[in-house]
């Protein structure tokens, strides 16, 4: 419904608003979908999330779908290859990092079982009351986006730090950051409370 009230970021575009109601906030446990987010927010670092959005499926196009045994295959040539590619954003340290955290997924796939297992024991205790707006516009990092980001750089991880990681925890439901007058909230939150690990 294009008229009930919305976080504010979302209202700039139909591509904004839809990725708002349909996916910003609502929990997954799919190691491709995190790995994919956690990479399409280091590229957004410094840029807007309407642009990475917007040649999203260009994204997935050259980075096999975000699976990271097909990421992690890449190199210097598609590095190069990519560089060319007016579709996506060409930035080389970007480019390099997602292949590389690639490599550093599927280590840590192997030692934890999956992704999700391991990124989800970061979710910070719930809260009881949604946030308001004011409050969401301060919100930058949190003590387990700063845990998180710190666990991820030792691990050899790239373009994860404490702001990128606080808004992969925002867009995929590990705190839910819809304002309070937002009709999507409570719909995310009930997604999140039925929402379990397997």
């Amino acid at each position: 419904m294009k008229d009930e009230p919305r976080c504010g970021w979302s209202l700039g575009s139909e591509s904004m608003r839809d990725y708002h109601d349909r996916e910003w906030g609502f929990p997954s446990g799919d190691d491709v979908t995190l790995f994919e987010k956690i990479n399409l927010e280091g590229f957004q670092s410094g840029l807007s999330w309407k642009t990475v959005l917007d040649k999203r499926a260009d994204f997935r196009r050259v980075f096999h779908g975000f699976d990271p045994e097909g990421v992690a295959r890449m190199r210097e040539r598609d590095v190069v290859r990519l560089l060319g590619d007016a579709s996506i954003i060409r930035h080389r340290g970007k480019i390099e990092s997602t292949i590389n955290n690639a490599r550093r997924c599927l280590e840590l796939i192997e030692e934890k079982g999956s992704l999700a297992v391991h990124i989800w024991s970061f979710e910070p205790p719930r809260r009881r009351v949604a946030p308001t707006t004011a409050e969401v516009s301060s919100f930058v990092t949190s003590p387990e986006s700063v845990a998180l980001s710190k666990d991820l750089k030792k691990r050899g991880w790239s373009f994860v730090g404490p702001t990128t990681m606080y808004a992969f925890m925002q867009s995929m439901g590990l705190v839910n950051d819809h304002d309070e007058e937002c009709h999507v909230g409570p719909v995310a939150e009930k997604a999140r409370k039925r929402f379990r690990i397997d």
